[in-house]
């Protein structure tokens, strides 16, 4: 499918928070658990497949990466990632933080041989879409990673380390790629930012190496957040700009002061948000800030009663698939 333009992408989006409580079509899909690639001590990712996709056509898959004191269970329960995979058709997969790497279960996004394609937790959780993409018929041109907080904070370090495996890649709450070197470093920039944004674009792009391309990216973040500042989303996103301006010199520039369209919406129940939009040259989306006003550190429109979710919406799963499925071409 062709990149959606911004007011494709901004209808879609405004159905799709009103359609996030619909019930699923199909009826629900599978749950599982896969044998874990990495060797590190884990339960193993769970592995998400709607009921009724044809298993001869290619299905896009989207990596969830959970936050602090989370698993794959717990954050697919909360984000309600598999409902959304039943209405749309994609398989989801939970890579787990092994408790033996952080007892918390963060992702460990302030050390640097967690910052690398070589090896440590990015190379382990391709190993887990690898194994996922073995078992089932995954189009690997359509691979998409998002995750919160820490989880947030990873997916950015994958689109940076695995450019080439990675189509677009979502944040919720989370923070810059090589933010931080250690753990003082990261809770100085969660408590009050300060990233240099287009130095940590210039280390993104030297990590996407020779695989070096534009990877479409989306922020979403509470205005309320007392864990992760909220300037470190438009700090993420500068980033993310810088990287891919680096990537592809003769691209249209773009600059988190600029955006091409910003719009409001409000949904019934839910919080306020602001929706900021940036496009190329062909009026296609990049780039993408959803700024939700009110919401603490939580997903945006998760289930009611549910850890680190916030069940007023707008629903951030939703938003997100809209934004994977809009700016991938085919």
């Amino acid at each position: 499918m062709r990149r959606q333009s911004w007011q494709d992408l901004y209808a879609a989006n405004q159905a799709a928070i009103s359609a996030a409580m619909a019930p699923t079509a199909e009826g629900p899909g599978a749950s599982t658990r896969t044998a874990l690639a990495d060797p590190a001590p884990s339960r193993g990712p769970l592995v998400h497949v709607p009921r009724g996709l044809d298993p001869s056509v290619a299905a896009p898959l989207v990596c969830m990466l959970h936050g602090c004191t989370q698993d794959p269970a717990t954050f697919a329960a909360a984000t309600r990632m598999n409902q959304a995979a039943d209405r749309h058709g994609f398989i989801v997969v939970y890579p787990g933080q092994p408790r033996a790497r952080n007892a918390l279960g963060c992702w460990n996004w302030f050390r640097p041989e967690h910052q690398q394609r070589a090896g440590g937790e990015p190379l382990a959780i391709i190993r887990d879409i690898d194994e996922a993409s073995a078992r089932h018929n995954v189009d690997l041109g359509r691979v998409y990673v998002a995750g919160l907080s820490s989880g947030g904070a990873m997916a950015l370090i994958l689109a940076a380390c695995f450019p080439d495996r990675i189509a677009a890649v979502a944040v919720h709450s989370g923070l810059a790629f090589a933010s931080a070197r250690d753990v003082r470093s990261a809770y100085d920039v969660m408590a009050r930012g300060g990233v240099d944004a287009v130095a940590a674009g210039h280390a993104a792009h030297a990590a996407m190496g020779a695989h070096a391309r534009v990877v479409p990216t989306m922020v979403i973040h509470g205005t309320a957040d007392k864990t992760v500042a909220p300037v470190n989303a438009r700090a993420a996103l500068q980033q993310a700009m810088v990287a891919n301006q680096l990537a592809a010199p003769g691209a249209r520039r773009h600059d988190v002061a600029h955006p091409t369209h910003v719009s409001q919406g409000h949904p019934n129940g839910g919080h306020p948000f602001e929706r900021l939009i940036w496009t190329d040259e062909h009026d296609a989306v990049i780039y993408e800030l959803l700024e939700v006003k009110g919401l603490a550190h939580a997903w945006s429109g998760g289930a009611r009663g549910a850890a680190h979710t916030d069940a007023a919406g707008p629903a951030a799963g939703e938003a997100m698939w809209r934004f994977f499925e809009g700016t991938t071409p085919g």
